[in-house]
């Protein structure tokens, strides 16, 4: 197999018809410009779009058995939204154009047979479409995640236990992601940062009690009972926080209702932060990793086997990383992870375990707790 630069750098396609010929005859015709792919029904090619990364275009024949074009470019938005899609029919029928373009937002609607010209003509235009918008996206989802980042640094001041827990949470649930093949989750990671903020409204005592299990008032209860709810309210109006907002908000399901979600962004977000959520509770708890996977294992039915066995794999579930070093806590800098917890002598919780620096954290324990500017911590500069 070619594994040049340029072949490498081709963008893919995936054609979509019941007919072999025609299959055959588009990917010889175009292999050179594009990197082709082809499935002879609707269900293979969703099959298909599960391994493919980087789905640039999506072309499929209007009149399939079983799946027709409309319904599998319906689907096919679901499961790769960022790829352009057009239609290739036979059928000239205005209802069922109609009907396509609606359900799977095509890009372009053309007549079978297309002469050859004409579709590079067609495919020029949806590439440019599809690096168009994921530009687009980029940006967007990078300001939207930077001012997530602006308020955990406030987070980060005025409830540092709630925020270590977050970049925590954030770290196992990116490491999850990555494991599954789905690197660069941005909905995931928005919602893991953001699936503290809620903790704001609760006093830091009450806080802490969570974060170590320790058992709460019946009126302490209530109040870390409402946090989910405090979260949506705070974030409800955010533009563009929609498919975040429903990861937080399917965490409180049930497990049926999770698994009705799908493997889409929705459930399978749900149920990688609900994983990382309770694992990180559980070792805040002083569980070891064995002892936290146990008793997880028990809850498989809710995450799934296959994501529940790579939780174990994850060196953010590494009771200590293989990589450390001690120092005074004046010399951390931003984006060392510290892997004990920091407390006053009075037993104040300044930063749990697994906390990362932020650029502030150090100003804040010169100013109220200076005695420990030069204690030795145990970190990792390892993310």
């Amino acid at each position: 197999m070619d594994s040049s630069p340029a072949v490498r750098s081709r963008p893919k396609i995936l054609f979509v018809d019941d007919e072999p010929r025609v299959l055959e005859g588009l990917g010889v015709l175009l292999r050179k410009e594009y990197e082709v792919h082809i499935a002879s029904s609707g269900e293979l090619a969703l099959q298909k779009m599960r391994e493919l990364q980087d789905l640039a275009v999506v072309i499929s024949d209007m009149r399939m058995p079983a799946m027709d074009g409309a319904t599998f470019l319906q689907a096919a938005l679901q499961r790769c939204p960022q790829a352009t899609r057009m239609l290739l029919t036979g059928e000239a029928g205005r209802d069922a154009a109609i009907l396509a373009v609606n359900k799977g937002q095509i890009f372009r609607f053309l007549s079978k047979p297309c002469p050859i010209e004409d579709l590079k003509v067609a495919l020029e235009a949806a590439v440019a479409q599809h690096r168009l918008q994921n530009a687009e996206r980029a940006v967007l989802q990078e300001t939207l995640i930077g001012c997530i980042g602006a308020l955990m640094e406030v987070l980060a001041l005025a409830n540092p236990v709630a925020f270590g827990r977050a970049n925590h949470i954030k770290r196992l649930s990116g490491e999850l992601a990555t494991r599954l093949g789905c690197p660069g989750f941005w909905q995931l990671e928005a919602a893991a940062l953001l699936s503290q903020v809620g903790y704001l409204s609760l006093p830091p005592e009450i806080v802490a009690k969570v974060h170590e299990g320790v058992p709460l008032a019946p009126d302490e209860r209530a109040l870390a009972d409402s946090v989910p709810a405090v979260a949506i309210k705070l974030l409800s109006h955010i533009p563009r926080l929609d498919p975040v907002l429903q990861i937080l908000t399917a965490l409180t399901w049930t497990d049926a209702q999770i698994a009705r979600l799908g493997e889409g962004t929705i459930g399978l977000g749900t149920r990688i932060l609900g994983l990382a959520l309770e694992y990180d509770a559980l070792q805040a708890q002083g569980n070891t990793k064995d002892a936290a996977l146990h008793s997880l294992g028990f809850r498989i039915g809710r995450f799934g086997a296959k994501l529940f066995g790579q939780l174990g794999h994850c060196p953010a579930t590494d009771d200590i990383p293989p990589e450390w070093l001690e120092m005074p806590l004046r010399r951390l800098s931003p984006g060392m992870t510290i892997l004990q917890e920091l407390r006053t002598r009075m037993g104040v919780l300044l930063a749990p375990k697994g906390f990362e620096v932020t650029p502030n954290f150090v100003e804040r324990i010169s100013t109220f707790a200076p005695e420990l500017l030069d204690v030795n911590v145990r970190i990792t500069t390892k993310p």
